[in-house]
């Protein structure tokens, strides 16, 4: 009998693919949405890495992307989303102009520079993470853009921990929500019930930074199969960026680059509110999978 699929990919025509190197600590994450689409995006850390966000602002013009890319190397990681769209070019798939598709290629970036080897993904990398996409049940631990991060640098150096990718998919109506989370905050991560995952206390106390801060973020990336224009999907994108709230303590500070993507990729009715607390439950869930999966490598 085959796994049920409880990752993103259980939204029909999403496709995930990693490139991970184990060599050097880092990684590249591709999503691939069906068309058509629309996409948002809400940043709220303080600290973002990102590529074509403006775009996805309700006032845009442009409202479909073909790929969504998520990266370690810092701001140098952005260069693995050109590789995404040479191959999405070469299949033909883009903004339509007269010179031929132009692909929409968001991007955003965790921090993971901290390694002997300074190797950080480029085109290369993320043409491979894109050439090896699938809609199996999303991998999930410590690969791809999750491959070199970390959790917990809140409470000092001894206290930091490996992280990584989870993923989590529900459905309301009949409608699936998804939700793929590459989690690298400076804070602790705990489960939507408040369960500790990483060893925090519930109500953090006063920093003890032993590692250098502004090196963390948080990226969360919803597909949902219904038709929703931008100004719900922001909604969406709000919900998020809440369970980001619960499930990450403290979130959102100054030091992390926390960004939620949403994506219609379907043609169902849902009601945008069930829908809401679907991306707050997938999210939440997503983030502790993240931490689980990272426990095994």
């Amino acid at each position: 009998m085959a796994a049920v699929n409880d990752t993103i990919t259980a939204v029909r025509g999403v496709e995930v693919g990693h490139w991970t190197s184990v060599e050097h600590g880092t990684g590249v994450t591709v999503l691939v949405f069906p068309e058509p689409n629309t996409a948002a995006v809400e940043v709220r850390g303080a600290a973002p890495g990102s590529r074509e966000t403006a775009l996805l602002g309700p006032e845009m013009r442009v409202e479909q992307i073909q790929a969504l890319v998520f990266a370690g190397g810092s701001a140098f990681g952005l260069a693995a989303a050109d590789g995404v769209a040479g191959e999405l070019a070469a299949a033909g798939r883009g903004h339509p102009t007269r010179s031929g598709p132009v692909p929409i290629v968001p991007a955003a970036v965790v921090y993971d520079l901290d390694r002997p080897s300074g190797f950080r993904p480029g085109a290369e990398e993320g043409a491979e993470a894109y050439r090896r996409r699938s809609p199996d049940p999303a991998p999930m631990g410590r690969v791809g853009a999750g491959r070199g991060v970390t959790t917990s640098q809140w409470r000092g150096p001894r206290a930091v921990g490996p992280s990584g990718v989870g993923s989590a998919a529900v459905e309301v109506d009949g409608v699936r929500v998804g939700a793929l989370a590459v989690v690298n905050p400076v804070g602790d991560v705990f489960t939507m019930e408040g369960a500790p995952l990483t060893g925090g206390d519930p109500v953090p106390g006063p920093p003890a930074f032993g590692v250098a801060p502004h090196t963390n973020t948080t990226l969360v990336a919803v597909a949902v199969e219904a038709r929703l224009g931008r100004t719900d999907l922001l909604r969406l994108c709000f919900r998020s960026q809440d369970a980001v709230a619960v499930c990450i303590r403290p979130a959102h500070t100054r030091y992390d680059g926390d960004a939620a993507f949403a994506v219609s990729c379907g043609e169902a009715e849902g009601d945008p509110d069930a829908l809401g607390e679907a991306a707050f439950a997938a999210t939440g869930r997503a983030i502790a999978a993240a931490a689980t999966a990272s426990r095994r490598g």
